[in-house]
């Protein structure tokens, strides 16, 4: 299993690429994804560049959050994009795999509509909601290199985790 990378990696500040081939490598990458998310606190959700793969590539399993949220299982996303985001926001304390032992309060759209391939390259829909909502939305941003911290209310909102 790879490591999943901390900051102040610089790979997690940039952009990942679109995937394009739909095969046997990319199923490994999303079971390494789904081995590294599980291994982690916390264990709902990771993205392609925190173990290093600038690939358009998110994993999200709510349902095995302490947190009580409808959710869709696993969810193994190729690509997504959020292409719709309510204008209710809600504040919601978030964390991170690479940003080990720091949480913050981050406002983020209460339900989002996400387009993605599943890793057989078909293209699905799906509206998701509250704490399943926020973590498809921490994911996406780890695409494009933006982590929670770019998100927090205030300094302030930045605590050291509960070891």
């Amino acid at each position: 299993m790879r490591p999943v990378l901390t900051l102040p990696d610089s790979r997690l500040r940039q952009k990942s690429e679109r995937v394009t081939r739909f095969d046997g490598v990319l199923r490994e990458l999303c079971d390494e994804l789904t081995a590294a998310m599980r291994a982690g606190p916390g264990g709902v959700g990771i993205a392609a560049p925190q173990v290093g793969e600038l690939k358009r590539v998110v994993i999200v399993d709510c349902s095995v959050s302490r947190r009580p949220c409808k959710n869709h299982g696993l969810l193994r996303m190729v690509n997504p994009e959020i292409v719709e985001g309510s204008t209710q926001k809600v504040l919601g304390r978030e964390g991170c795999l690479s940003v080990p032992e720091w949480v913050g309060m981050v406002s983020r759209s209460r339900e989002v509509r996400v387009r993605f391939h599943d890793v057989a390259g078909v293209e699905r829909e799906i509206a998701c909601g509250g704490f399943e909502a926020r973590v498809v939305q921490h994911e996406v941003d780890h695409l494009d290199g933006i982590l929670f911290i770019d998100h927090i209310v205030s300094i302030q909102d930045l605590v050291r985790r509960m070891q």
